[in-house]
């Protein structure tokens, strides 16, 4: 698409909060997205998440708080004011319209002329791969297609910050996977500022930039996905990114200990002294000839082995009852060597991968 619009806008959100009787659905949020990012707002159902969206938007009027686009504060303009495109989970297609009528319903808004919006429709269907369907109904559509019509219609005008309420969360898994990655190449093509809603952790680690965590209406962290998945904030962030186990260790000063046993680990300690031990099953290590040197070593007992095809899930007590699962690649030798139900085994971590976290509830 031709760039006929100014550059992307960042987005600054101060202290915004919002209640429903005694509720808080945003408790004194305040965010920073920067000028051409995409930024994910990642959350369990009821975490606040698009409540922020819709703030966002101008659909919902926040009780306090500032939001300013650029140096522009929009707190108080109209949605038709704020200069962004929006897609929503349901589509929000018209269904007596066709392709065309839909993706340049925008620009008539606009009174932009038949010409113009002619031109710039087609070359916003060829911008999400829909040259040449102009002409079809809605019905006529597939789900992922009526999905490229809705990004379609939202970027027609070119906005200068896009947002998009989980519009994947219809399609099944195959074609939902396909869009995360083509939704990130069109995002890397215009240059939107984007926030994107989603409850899909592994949607938010493939396509975003950064990630906000929200919980209870409050941001929990914010950080690249690598950050977040390797070095959680806190609990709730490490339980919601991925699969974890968590071990109760003690702090004695700057050395923490697990039953006894003193960790070794890389990484500051975090400023508490509830901390939590966080454990990823893919970076734990099945040693075959006991402990291994430099890491730290669990004695655990196999309580069951799960074949999944290109990994293999096994699960382990240990001493204190805790269950773990570790994940490895399966090849011809780990396979045949893996352990049965009840044998004695070895699981190392490194201590690079010891992560210790604050294991305060959130």
């Amino acid at each position: 698409m031709t760039n006929r619009t100014k550059d992307a806008l960042p987005i600054s959100v101060t202290n915004v909060t919002k209640t429903y009787g005694s509720v808080h659905a945003l408790d004194d949020v305040s965010l920073e997205v920067k000028s051409g990012e995409f930024l994910t707002l990642l959350g369990p159902s009821g975490s606040g998440k698009t409540t922020l969206l819709m703030v966002l938007a101008g659909f919902t009027r926040p009780d306090c708080g500032s939001l300013k686009f650029g140096d522009d504060e929009v707190i108080r303009k109209p949605p038709h004011l704020r200069d962004l495109g929006m897609t929503f989970q349901s589509y929000a297609l018209f269904p007596h319209m066709t392709v065309t009528g839909n993706v340049g319903y925008p620009l008539r808004l606009r009174g932009v002329s038949k010409t113009e919006i002619a031109t710039r429709v087609e070359e916003a269907l060829e911008t999400v791969q829909l040259g040449g369907f102009g002409n079809r109904r809605i019905d006529q559509l597939s789900g992922g297609q009526r999905q490229r019509v809705a990004v379609a219609r939202a970027i027609v005008f070119e906005p200068r910050i896009l947002l998009m309420d989980e519009p994947l969360s219809a399609l099944d898994k195959k074609l939902r996977d396909q869009m995360q990655i083509e939704l990130r190449h069109l995002h890397e093509k215009l240059g939107m500022t984007t926030v994107y809603v989603t409850h899909d952790q592994r949607e938010a680690l493939t396509m975003s930039d950064r990630i906000a965590v929200v919980n209870h209406g409050r941001i929990m962290q914010l950080a690249t996905p690598r950050d977040l998945y390797e070095r959680p904030a806190n609990r709730f962030v490490a339980d919601f990114i991925g699969d974890s186990t968590f071990l109760n260790v003690t702090r004695q000063g700057n050395e923490v200990s697990f039953n006894g046993t003193k960790l070794r680990f890389t990484d500051a300690l975090p400023d508490t002294d509830n901390i939590t031990m966080m454990i990823r099953p893919e970076r734990i290590m099945l040693s075959e000839n006991g402990p291994r040197d430099g890491a730290n070593n669990f004695a655990a007992t196999a309580t069951e082995v799960v074949y999944q095809g290109d990994s293999y899930l096994l699960h382990a007590n240990l001493a204190d009852g805790t269950q773990i699962a570790m994940r490895g690649a399966v090849t011809g030798k780990s396979v045949s060597s893996l352990p049965s139900i009840g044998d004695q085994v070895t699981l190392s971590i490194a201590p690079e991968d010891t992560v210790l976290i604050d294991g305060s509830e959130v």
